[in-house]
């Protein structure tokens, strides 16, 4: 028999998808076939599954935590904000929909209504425990009648609800309080407890506020316990989307300091924070040329959902010139996807297929030019590396896996400089400068610990052997979050929850 349940949050950020991961992995850990599911996720971090289907990047965790293969069904409407009119492209089912505004979105909410119970009845016939994740808060009043994410989704699925409240923030009691006493009474029944999430400090001055906090509930014949105080802990998961990516220039020091240029409408974050496990590697986020003076040993140019109102965005603050610069003197460069199309002569997007912007003459670094075409190429990929030259010299052999997420077609010269032993641009290494559109190459540990060892020998330093086997490091933190969980958690009261 399928039971279900779903955290929900007081406000957006407040630890929902890190909690339905660790959720799942406790499930799982007590031997229960489960699966996560969120109808709705506005995110740029997205990821292709094995059907070739797009995805968000948290529901992909969170399936890991449950020792189950990522699917699009858990994840069934994407939402990639593009910055142009507010509007953002439509995932449905892993497929490309449309470009919407948020007048026409809802105005499909039926259609969508339809696909989301289509999808969550494959979980409910594949798994004994779905754990469903909300979005922002369902205390949102003026988007219930439309809702299909919180109150909608747990009404759609028939789940019990676990509200989720951030205690750093601050005014925690009251957002859970205004929260309850916001909601319908049938919306408010299905909650049957709160998680205090994100504390520091010592958890015994926070008692007598629960107390407080639920007699205030009893006055108003509301049976909502507390279900646990989960403290602080840095965990290094991913972040679930880069729509909300709030970078801090970093200046502790390390060996090698590595340029992020911090596209507005940057996507798929996670291409190179990965790099943070490394304890050799620093990130410095670029938003002006002025930031670009200091002595970086690798330019990042990474995705965007908008190519080219991105591009022209960092032209007008001469970030590009800096970017010429770097490259001029030989200092690397790794460009992804729409960072890499920014290396070649042009961009077209004559049919509007990404925005309203139509062309930009871009960098001319590489010969050739990327045509956005309708099609959408989503695929995982594995390469093994051959004929390397410039900063991939001596990389022969060495395997790179990810995955293909663009509707550019580029074409042009250039395309003999591939190192995966085909005429395309799936990689290319051009004497300094590597572009690719594989995401998730730097999770791939043998060629990054080598390439970073290329840029420590460029330094003189000396090289480091050991490797972060990303899959390795992402289940020690997915162990660590169930303990963390399991010891300040009533699970036995999260057991009975479940319906």
């Amino acid at each position: 028999m399928h039971k279900k349940i779903m955290l929900q949050g007081t406000g957006s950020s407040v630890g929902k998808s890190v909690l339905t991961a660790g959720l799942c992995r406790i499930f799982s850990q007590d031997g229960y076939k489960v699966a996560p599911f969120k109808s709705q996720n506005m995110a740029l971090n997205s990821f292709v599954d094995e059907d070739g289907k797009e995805m968000s990047k948290a529901q992909v965790i969170q399936a890991e935590a449950a020792n189950t293969t990522p699917k699009a069904f858990m994840n069934p409407i994407l939402l990639k904000p593009t910055g142009d009119n507010n509007s953002s492209q439509v995932i449905l089912e892993g497929i490309p929909f449309k470009n919407m505004q948020a007048k026409e979105y809802y105005k499909n909410n039926p259609l969508f209504r339809e696909i989301i119970v289509r999808n969550y009845n494959i979980l409910k016939e594949n798994f004994e425990i779905g754990v469903i994740e909300g979005a922002g808060s369902p205390a949102e009043i003026n988007f219930r009648k439309n809702d299909i994410v919180n109150m909608g989704m747990a009404e759609i699925a028939d789940s019990n609800v676990i509200l989720v409240a951030d205690v750093e923030r601050g005014g925690v009691f009251a957002s859970i309080f205004g929260t309850l006493m916001l909601l319908d009474k049938a919306d408010r029944d299905r909650i049957k407890g709160y998680i205090l999430n994100k504390f520091r400090g010592d958890t015994s001055l926070l008692i007598e506020g629960v107390s407080l906090l639920e007699e205030k509930l009893k006055s108003n014949n509301l049976n909502v316990p507390c279900l646990g105080i989960l403290p602080y802990i840095d965990l290094d998961l991913e972040n679930e989307d880069s729509y909300n990516f709030s970078p801090k220039d970093e200046k502790a020091k390390k060996d090698l300091n590595i340029a992020v240029i911090n596209f507005e409408k940057l996507s798929n974050s996670t291409d190179f924070t990965s790099l943070l496990v490394y304890e050799d590697v620093n990130l410095t986020y670029i938003n002006s040329k002025e930031q670009l003076t200091g002595d970086f040993d690798l330019i990042i140019l990474p995705g965007s959902k908008n190519a080219i109102y991105d591009y022209t965005l960092i032209e007008a603050r001469k970030i590009t010139q800096g970017i010429v610069d770097y490259i001029n003197k030989g200092t690397p460069v790794v460009a992804i996807h729409s960072g890499f199309q920014m290396l070649g002569k042009a961009i077209k997007d004559l049919k509007q297929v990404e925005s309203s912007f139509i062309k930009a003459e871009t960098l001319g670094i590489l010969n050739m030019t990327t045509n956005m075409k309708e099609k959408k190429y989503t695929k995982q990929v594995t390469k093994t590396l051959t004929n390397c030259t410039g900063i991939l010299e001596g990389f022969d052999g060495i395997t790179v896996s990810g995955c293909e997420i663009h509707q550019g077609v580029t074409t042009g010269e250039d395309s003999k400089f591939s190192v995966t032993g085909e005429d395309n641009f799936a990689l290319i290494c051009k004497d300094n400068i590597i572009g690719t559109y594989i995401h998730g190459l730097f999770n791939s540990p043998k060629f990054t610990r080598k390439f970073l060892n290329k840029l420590r020998s460029k330094k003189g330093l000396e090289p480091i052997l050991d490797y972060v086997n990303m899959e390795t490091h992402q289940e020690t933190e997915l162990k660590k979050l169930a303990k963390l969980m399991r010891l300040n958690l009533d699970l036995k009261k999260i057991y009975e929850i479940l319906k």
